[in-house]
């Protein structure tokens, strides 16, 4: 069952829009927000990775797993 679009187009002729199914476009926005969301995560873990690296180089000490569950579990 394909999709049909349909194009609107400028007074110069180009295609300036398309007009989609709610059903598309809600699809469409679902993975989109699926999609931002796993950015996010990895933009996060990228963050935590270099913060870890950068303390490694300047000797900074750094909190274990250990320690952060039992701060956690207070």
């Amino acid at each position: 069952m394909g999709e049909t679009l349909k194009y609107l187009y400028d007074e110069k002729g180009a295609k300036s829009s398309v007009l989609v199914s709610i059903n598309t476009w809600e699809d469409l926005n679902a993975k989109y927000n699926k999609l931002l969301k796993k950015v996010k995560i990895l933009t996060g873990i990228q963050k935590g990775l270099q913060e870890v690296e950068d303390a490694r180089k300047s000797g900074k000490k750094l909190q274990t797993l250990k320690d952060f569950l039992n701060e956690s579990n207070s």
